[in-house]
């Protein structure tokens, strides 16, 4: 986005930039009547009071000025209401729209440049008026309820998930691909506990009748949309006939890793996360049981192969001792 022009087409200057984010001590509201005497009215043309004289209401419980309190939140909420949205919401008067928009400027692009870092392949796959149309949507509509820039993203799944609705200029994997974007980040920040390395011999016996954990640094997701394939060249209108597993997990390097999983490995690893502690034998007699296949050797043989490659990756492990 570009600096809004002045009444003569010049763009702002970077000191107004410095100077909208930092204003003088003459320019920044009273605080209290204490302090300083109560606001000047909202209306254009108001002037500051000389003393606390013309203040309607006594101090607060606080000791502060319970109407000078109101009519600075009225301001803030004013001020905010206009940067979020300014089609909808005026801007405060006695404001300059230079400056306005030099503050909209300002928080818009922070947030944009935040969304688009976290979630690149969307990004690429929306022309700009379209991604600039969503994040200002984001940006109007929702309400974040962290300080923590690394928690936009989830805000941003919940207002794909929660408020965007499905629009027909909308892409049909919208919500999955952000999802299957924001897991890289979400993962390498979290918390958790890998389990301890499996250290006992690997043949199938062993494996299949020790009792394993899956690691809390192991998610396993399946989505309708081939996630992990999409991008600008391959965008699917409609999903496919069978869903899209994988297993994310972190390693002792604390590197994300992805791999695509078959639907009966994604159910193994659901069913360990809902048993942990649970032998690999008693887990794949279960789904042999639901594949309607019981006591099925086929399923327990390759069921043992899968399992070797999973404690390989420390996706499952053994239970650590408090």
């Amino acid at each position: 986005m570009h600096s809004a022009p002045d009444e003569h087409g010049d763009p702002a200057s970077l000191d107004e930039r410095r100077h909208a984010m930092h204003p003088s001590p003459a320019q920044e509201p009273a605080l209290s009547c204490v302090q300083k005497p109560c606001l000047p009215p909202l209306e254009k043309g108001g002037t500051e009071s000389g003393s606390g004289q013309d203040c309607p209401e006594t101090l607060g419980e606080h000791g502060r000025c319970d109407f000078q309190f109101d009519r600075l939140r009225e301001l803030q909420y004013r001020f905010a209401g206009h940067i979020r949205d300014p089609r909808a919401h005026p801007a405060p008067p006695d404001v300059p729209p230079r400056r306005m928009a030099l503050y909209r400027e300002l928080f818009f692009n922070n947030i944009g440049g935040f969304l688009s870092s976290n979630f690149p392949v969307l990004r690429r796959i929306l022309d700009d008026a379209r991604w600039t149309a969503l994040a200002e949507d984001f940006f109007a509509r929702h309400r974040c309820r962290t300080p923590y820039f690394s928690a936009i993203a989830e805000e941003f799944l919940a207002y794909l998930a929660e408020e965007r609705g499905e629009r027909a200029e909308d892409p049909p994997f919208l919500l999955e691909l952000a999802h299957y974007e924001w897991v890289e980040m979400a993962l390498a920040i979290a918390e958790g506990v890998a389990p301890a390395e499996f250290t006992a011999p690997r043949d199938d016996e062993t494996l299949l009748d020790t009792p394993l954990v899956l690691s809390e640094l192991a998610w396993p997701l399946a989505y309708r949309f081939p996630v992990h394939e999409i991008g600008p060249d391959v965008q699917p209108a409609q999903a496919p006939d069978q869903p899209t597993c994988l297993v994310v997990y972190r390693d002792g390097g604390d590197r994300v890793h992805f791999s695509e999983i078959t639907p009966s490995t994604y159910r193994l690893l659901q069913l360990w996360r809902e048993a942990p502690g649970t032998t690999a034998r008693a887990l794949l007699e279960q789904i042999a049981a639901e594949l309607g296949q019981p006591g099925s050797a086929e399923v327990l043989r390759m069921g043992a192969e899968i399992v070797r490659e999973l404690v390989g990756r420390g996706v499952l492990g053994f239970r650590r001792l408090a």
